[in-house]
Formats: structure tokens, sequence, C-alpha cells
């Protein structure tokens, strides 16, 4: 990495900290000027060393370091423009912008891929670095013709041309053709032979994916160079997990989210029972005030507080566990069963258009992956159609469940309140928000998609507070803010 001047320097420090903070990342003033310390004392010489003495000034939390990494990449490159070594030498250039016909040769192509599987089965990481500039540099223009000094560059485009995914089987023969012992499967147990091939295709697959990334990098930062790092960082950087939208999110995205159910329990777990130990401080004690206050001659120095008894409030679950809100009621549901302790009792119903209570299959549930399909195979959550119908489920809960709701209760609706243009039943609801302590209705849309299509989400509204919850953050603010202690 090239010495930046100072004042390049201090602008992108802070543009990589704003950036970061765009990301939601809790970086303040005086992680800031801890982190212009920690370039003053290291330097430039190392870049690694400067990544993770600015990961360690500006983060609080591992799971950030992810977007960190990224981030860091456009704000610090390695170099700018064509990298080094393809300058010194530099790969042929492709016989014409767009890839040949169905059944042409493409020899720039076949030599690329030629040296890409003699780097992954050598795992040679400087080698598929180069490889990923020259297959930018190749396949990856787009724009103005792919001309020089044209739009942009794709990533999505370079690794398409190549198919590095393909390579698997010849990597695989090249890795066993280099293992003596792999070379004679006979004269092994052939199950451990299996046992070891998949194994070792499982290793290839992770080059392949490290090399992508790579692909992926250097692509972001020749497109920063053209349209500035802060707006790259905004669009190409994918969110850490507790920022992903439920709506959207796709099944690693939701299984990483799953991996943070127990952390965030945890911290939530803290803040509740901080709220609670608050709360046990009742209104001041006047005649105990008064009696401590003769030890200083009359002043109430020290106020003596009525001590509380509040019991631990209980909680009820009613969760739409159709389509695309089901990754959102999913996770709910887990972290809410991961706090059970802060509350008296916590039950659970789902529903799509018939309700049924399923407190004893997320207890049991050993694989949180597959709760929400576990739920609609043993539950009885729908009826004569597979279609969202809040009205029935919730004018059946109402009349089956209600005994489940007391003056301690707090009820958490979670679902779009998509109705399929049906009768909302809210009559059923009123009866609800009548026998709780309080009802709470959390939506995964965005508000200004409430008065859409077919959402009854307004209609609920006016009943019930709803509150829009489009990620584990958010869900996370709501719960310590918005449930009783």
């Amino acid at each position: 990495m090239t010495t930046p001047a100072p004042a390049d320097t201090a602008a992108r420090l802070t543009g990589l900290v704003r950036a970061l903070r765009g990301h939601g990342l809790p970086i303040g003033p005086a992680e800031t000027v801890d982190a212009a310390a920690v370039l003053d004392v290291l330097g430039f010489a190392d870049r690694e060393q400067v990544r993770a003495g600015l990961a360690a000034a500006l983060l609080r939390s591992e799971s950030r370091r992810t977007v960190f990494d990224a981030a860091f990449d456009l704000f610090f490159p390695l170099g700018v423009g064509t990298p080094e070594a393809l300058r010194a030498d530099p790969p042929p250039a492709p016989d014409g912008p767009e890839p040949p016909r169905f059944g042409r040769p493409d020899p720039l192509r076949d030599r690329l891929r030629e040296r890409l599987a003699a780097a992954l089965a050598a795992d040679d990481r400087a080698a598929q670095a180069r490889l990923a500039g020259e297959v930018v540099e190749a396949f990856g223009r787009y724009g103005a013709g792919s001309s020089p000094g044209s739009d942009g560059w794709s990533a999505q485009q370079a690794l398409g041309r190549l198919s590095p995914e393909t390579l698997l089987a010849r990597v695989l023969a090249a890795l066993r053709a280099a293992d003596p012992g792999a070379a004679d499967p006979g004269a092994v147990d052939p199950g451990a032979v299996d046992v070891s091939d998949r194994v070792l295709a499982d290793e290839i697959r992770r080059r392949i994916r490290d090399f992508r990334a790579m692909t992926a990098g250097e692509a972001r930062r020749r497109v920063a160079e053209l349209r500035g790092p802060e707006r790259i960082v905004e669009r190409a950087v994918a969110p850490t997990a507790d920022l992903v939208d439920f709506l959207y999110a796709g099944r690693t995205q939701l299984a990483e989210l799953r991996r943070t159910v127990h952390p965030l329990a945890r911290k939530l777990a803290t803040r509740l029972a901080a709220r609670r130990r608050r709360a046990a401080r009742g209104e001041i004690d006047l005649r105990r005030t008064l009696r401590r206050s003769l030890a200083t001659g009359g002043v109430p120095l020290r106020p003596a507080y009525r001590l509380r008894r509040p019991a631990r409030p209980e909680l009820v679950l009613l969760c739409d566990v159709s389509g695309s809100v089901a990754g959102f009621a999913d996770f709910t549901m887990l972290l809410v069963q991961a706090m059970s302790e802060q509350f008296g009792k916590v039950r659970v119903f789902a529903f799509v258009n018939r309700t049924a209570e399923v407190t004893g299959l997320l207890r049991g549930g050993d694989d949180p992956a597959a709760l929400a399909a576990r739920i609609l195979t043993e539950a009885r959550v729908t009826g004569y159609h597979g279609n969202s119908d809040y009205g029935s489920a919730l004018g059946e809960f109402a009349e089956r469940h209600l005994d489940a709701v007391g003056p301690r209760t707090c009820v958490l609706v979670l679902g779009d309140a998509r109705n399929n243009h049906r009768d909302p039943n809210l009559d059923a609801l009123r009866r609800i928000d009548a026998r709780a302590r309080r009802v709470f209705w959390l939506n995964p849309e965005q508000p200004s998609l409430w008065p859409t299509g077919d959402s009854a989400a307004l209609a609920y509204a006016g009943v019930v507070e709803m509150h829009s919850c489009r990620n584990a953050r958010r869900l996370g603010e709501l719960i310590a803010r918005l449930l009783p202690v």
C-alpha cells in the first residue's frame, strides 16, 4: 500500500468512518481519534497491520469485521488502477468484448482456466490474486463499448465468463495425481477413499469461493476509483446480519441470523433485568427519608424508596408463518424462547389461516433452521386453503385460546397483515386487546407499504400499536423498549 499524503489520509479515515456508520456500526469521535492515532503510530509499511489496528480502534464486536474489511479495502486499497503485476506483464487482450458464441473456441478463457486450476490445486494465494486481476481486466469491463475508460467493472460478468465452479473435477483429479496414496484406491478401504474425496471436494469449493471473493473485491476496487468509495460501500457491501431485511433475506442470511439469536437474547435479557431493577424502586418513602435526615441535620440527602415486587410479565406470541414472513416469525420465536427466563410464562401460537399452539414444538426442536417447516407439517395452521387469513386466525384465537391472555400478558402479533382482501375481523383483535395488558403488532414491511394492495395494516393499526420491524436490530430495540417489566 502506497503512503498517502496527510490530508488524503485524514479524508480516507473520515470517509471510512462515515461509511461504517452508514452500515450501522456505532463509531463515535473517540474511536475516530483513536484510529487516527493508530495510523500515526503504525504508518503504512504493513497494510495488514494497519487493517488490524484500525479494526481494534473502530470495532466493538467481531461480528462487524466482514463489513469493516470490505470498506477498508476500498478506502485503503492495495494499489490504484491496473495492478502493478499486470502493468509489468499485461495479459493478452481478448479477441472481442463479447464472449464467443456457443461451440466456438475461446483461447484466452481456456488459458486462464488452466492457470486457475493449477493455482487452486497448489492453494497459491498470490497466483489467485493475480488471476483475479487478470480476469477482471479481461472480462469484467462493461459499458461504453467495453473500451478503455468505460463505465465500470463487473465481477459477475467476469466470473460468468470464467465459470470457476466447473473446475472442481479438474482440480480434484490434479490433487489425486499429486498424492501417491490416492493414486491406488484399491490399496485402501473404498469407504475411506470416498470420505477423503468428499473432504477434498469441500476444500476445493472453499478455495473457489475465496477466489470469487478476490475477484469481487478487485472489481469493487476498480469501480470505487471511478465512482468514489462511499457510493460503492453503500451499495455493494453486504450489511451485517442484524441489518438484513427479514423479507428479503436468503437462506444463507437467515442461517447467519439464527446464529445471532443467543448473543442478542443475552444482551436483551441484561437490558430487561436492568429495567426490572430500576422499576423495583418505587415512590419516595417520606417517613424513612425524614428518619434518615436526622443524621444530616434535617437535610434529606439520602432519600428512601418504597420497594416494589413486580411479578414477571407473561408473553404470548401470535405469529404468521406463511410465505416470506416465516423467516421473521422464525427468528422472533427463537429469540423469545432464548429469553424465556425473563418472563413468567411464554406461549407461542402460529397461524396461516388457522391458529395452533406451537410452544411445545419450539421447546423440543433441535434444528432451528427447520422450525418453520416443522410447524407447517406438525401443527394445524392451514384449513381449506394455504393463503393467509388474519381475520379467521384472530377469530379462532379469540374463540379457542383467549384463556392464554390475562391482565399481566403482553401479546406480540407478528405478520405483514396482508389478508388477501378477506374480512380483517377487527372485533377479534379488540377482544384480545381488551383482555391483555398490552398488545403490539410487529410488521416486517415498511410503513409506506401498509396502505397498498391487500394489506389490512392500517385497519389493525387503528386497534393496537403497530411498529415497523424490518431487521434484527430493530426487533431488539422494540423488545427492549416495549415489553413491560
